[in-house]
């Protein structure tokens, strides 16, 4: 292996030359800088003044939904149940629809739900829809009723007739929404606004 060789003297006298023009980057100090003086904490921002606190609004003979002046204290902010189902689209026959919504077409079942509790009639509700699907049913019938009004000492929200608002939430939940084509309120003459009729898929 060659003997490795130092820098000739013409080499050192060149580099010598070189190192004598170079500008250093950060030329020395003359003196260390004084270190930063600590800035002064920001002070946190003034709270606004309290509020001043102001009564509630008395709720009596508040009455959304419902007659004006009536003194009772029942706040029902969601839909009708018959103005909600007429607000869904149509996913069966229009033809077989209009039959139905004018009371033309015979239920093939029936469940009457009146007196039950809602842990109650949720199950027996599922298992009606269940049972008539597995025996091809197609049109059956679901009376709710059309419940009681709330009184003024009912707590709030009150709603009259919580059958008649929650069966059509239950028909559109699984497992049922699954089996369930279409919800319609019934023709007075199979019980108007205290029944549903319940459309089946096939």
């Amino acid at each position: 292996m060659a003997r490795r060789r130092g820098l000739s003297a013409e080499d050192k006298a060149l580099w010598s030359r070189v190192a004598a023009t170079a500008v250093p980057l950060h030329p020395a100090r003359k003196q260390a800088e004084p270190a930063p003086e600590p800035r002064p904490l920001k002070k946190p921002p003034a709270m606004p003044p309290a509020m001043p606190q102001v009564a509630p609004l008395p709720l009596a003979g508040l009455r959304i939904g419902g007659k004006p002046g009536a003194g009772t204290t029942r706040l029902d902010l969601s839909p009708a149940p018959r103005e909600a189902l007429h607000a869904q689209p149509l996913r069966m026959d229009h033809k077989t629809h209009r039959q139905m919504s004018r009371g033309k077409l015979a239920p093939e079942a029936r469940i009457d739900l009146h007196g039950m509790t809602l842990a109650v009639a949720q199950p027996v509700l599922t298992r009606f829809i269940l049972q008539a699907r597995a025996e091809g049913r197609r049109l059956v019938l679901v009376i709710t009723g059309k419940g009681r009004e709330g009184g003024p000492d009912a707590p709030l929200p009150v709603r009259p007739g919580a059958l008649r608002h929650n069966v059509p939430h239950w028909l559109h939940m699984p497992p049922l929404n699954a089996m369930v084509l279409q919800v319609r309120p019934a023709h007075r003459r199979h019980g108007g606004e205290g029944a549903y009729y319940v459309y089946l898929r096939r």
